[in-house]
């Protein structure tokens, strides 16, 4: 790992004065008549361009008791997406993109990243890291992304092999962690600083300014935080992907070393990833400290942060008695139960496998929650439904006649176009197993795709504290949507037909080549395609 980044200078050509020689300009003539016209030079420099907030009224649903077509069932917004998820939207469109004037003290380039902005000041040196810590949003030249950046300043690196961690937090990919990217040292802010690249997650917040800061900075777009007390579901949902962040921690062989509220980042709906990591690897770098310590000093740390999850009172040091009978009073006994064994020194030595064992129905009530649907396996292949799978196979993966896979995105383009027009044009779908063929047109499949729209729009959902909607129950995933006499035909007619016709095809080719299209079909679609088309 280089020890800092070579600072390059961007080129970006002048032509505020080019030619102006050349057409006799006289500046003192210019600035005499700006003078004597009472008017200031500096009015005609370009300025800051002013950006203008957006009309938020113009993206939420009107008031029932306002709403302009009351008789329909489908109001306008219902077309589009929930006014919330827009509203993210744009939150973290801004929050990304937004622009900022030049700051001092910030350079204009730092190695292959520009466009620096502070998110977050130093303000003194930082209680988990010892060092001013400030976070800077820029943009990589490499790549065009954003990218969060932050920096020790007075840090001065002493070992290369400090960095060695870097490479394999690096590697690390994980939904539960922010993902580092690289690692430098610097003297672009006229000091010894250290910077660590990591991936940007805009319009996110901490645990503890969600939940225990008081004096929190506003959230974007009129957001309230949730505070205290947090609710158990929502508890158990933080603490199953912190666990499940350590595991993959610890199987690298590697340690979070900084479980703070402050370092443990909520980028979504009670989706929490922990941030920072890697820091003390390079800061407190030990070569002689085994791995298995600092694993278990997570543990510890692990446990102290649910304590504070849990109690907004409890202080880095205190005695846990307190802490403990809010939790057992507040809490089911499963919370108190994992805290002791977190902050407990029990023997052998604890891993964190055996956390995940103490919450394993609670992993498998959040792995449930991430289901998005519980309906019948058979559901897709019955009905109307069984149509869109054999439209589907239609056009994304039709077969040639050698058996290869038919690569022509304009078939996907005409075939989409047509179902969004719902023509009467009509198509033969064929299975993959050759067992089934139904034809259809375009509008008896976009019938198809409405009502299996409606029926999953109409299946009762539950809403986890994850923000995952999850249906309960399939609609009609218990019977059948076609009589039962419908299947008689499907199983055993349906398939002799399709061997006759087979065996009349093989033996017969002529006189099935004309059953197929009759001399007056014929002469009909040649008149239409001379009459439509123009031909001779």
């Amino acid at each position: 790992m280089d020890s800092g980044p070579e600072s390059g200078n961007a080129h970006v050509p002048d032509g505020s004065g080019a030619g102006m020689s050349n057409l006799g300009y006289d500046e003192s003539q210019s600035m005499a008549m700006d003078q004597s016209m009472g008017m200031d030079s500096n009015m005609f420099m370009p300025q800051q361009p002013m950006r203008q907030p957006l009309d938020y009224h113009l993206y939420t649903a009107p008031l029932p008791h306002v709403s302009s077509n009351l008789q329909t069932s489908n109001p306008l917004h219902s077309f589009f997406i929930p006014d919330d998820l827009r509203r993210t939207f744009q939150a973290r469109h801004e929050a990304t993109y937004l622009p900022v004037g030049p700051s001092p003290g910030i350079p204009s380039e730092l190695g292959v990243y520009h466009s620096l902005v502070q998110l977050e000041g130093p303000g003194g040196p930082s209680r988990v890291y010892g060092h001013p810590a400030p976070v800077y949003r820029a943009v990589s030249t490499v790549d065009g992304n954003v990218y969060c950046l932050r920096r020790i300043e007075g840090f001065k690196l002493v070992s290369e092999t400090a960095f060695q961690a870097i490479d394999n937090w690096r590697r690390m990919r994980h939904p539960n962690i922010v993902g580092l990217r690289e690692a430098f040292t610097t003297k672009a802010f006229n000091d010894n600083s250290l910077i660590l690249v990591y991936d940007f997650h805009p319009d996110s917040t901490t645990v503890y300014d969600e939940h225990l800061n008081p004096d929190a900075p506003p959230l974007s777009m009129g957001r309230r935080r949730q505070g205290m007390p947090i609710p158990e579901r929502v508890l158990w949902s933080y603490v199953t992907q912190i666990a499940n962040a350590l595991k993959a921690v610890h199987s690298l062989n590697l340690a979070a070393r900084n479980l703070d509220p402050s370092k443990v980042l909520i980028t979504g709906k009670n989706r929490v990833r922990l941030n920072g990591c890697g820091i003390l690897d390079v800061l407190a770098y030990d070569g002689q400290t085994p791995m298995a310590v600092y694993q278990q000093e997570d543990l510890v740390s692990f446990g102290k942060l649910v304590i504070s999850m849990c109690c907004e009172f409890f202080q880095p040091g205190q005695h846990p008695a307190a802490p403990l009978d809010h939790i057992a009073r507040h809490y089911s006994p499963d919370v108190k139960n994992l805290v002791l064994f977190l902050i407990s020194k029990p023997q052998p030595i604890k891993s964190i496998d055996d956390v995940i064992r103490m919450l394993g129905p609670r992993i498998l009530n959040e792995l449930d929650a991430m289901q998005k649907f519980e309906m019948d396996p058979r559901w897709s292949d019955t009905g109307d439904r069984y149509i869109l799978k054999l439209f589907r196979d239609y056009v994304f993966h039709s077969m040639g006649v050698d058996g290869k896979p038919v690569l022509d995105l304009s078939h996907v383009l005409t075939s989409l176009n047509k179902l969004d027009a719902g023509l009467d044009e009509r198509i033969m779908l064929v299975s993959r197993d050759d067992q089934s063929c139904l034809v259809v047109s375009y509008r008896e499949i976009k019938a198809c795709i409405e009502a299996a729209y409606g029926m999953a729009k109409k299946s009762t959902a539950v809403v986890h504290p994850t923000g995952i909607a999850i249906a309960a129950s399939a609609g009609s995933a218990g019977r059948e949507p076609l009589p039962h006499a419908y299947w008689w035909f499907f199983q055993i007619i349906e398939p002799l037909l399709t061997f006759g016709g087979a065996f009349f095809a093989m033996f017969q080719p002529a006189k099935y080549a004309a059953d197929l299209l009759p001399p007056e079909v014929e002469r009909l679609t040649r008149i239409m395609g001379e009459t439509s088309r123009g031909g001779s």
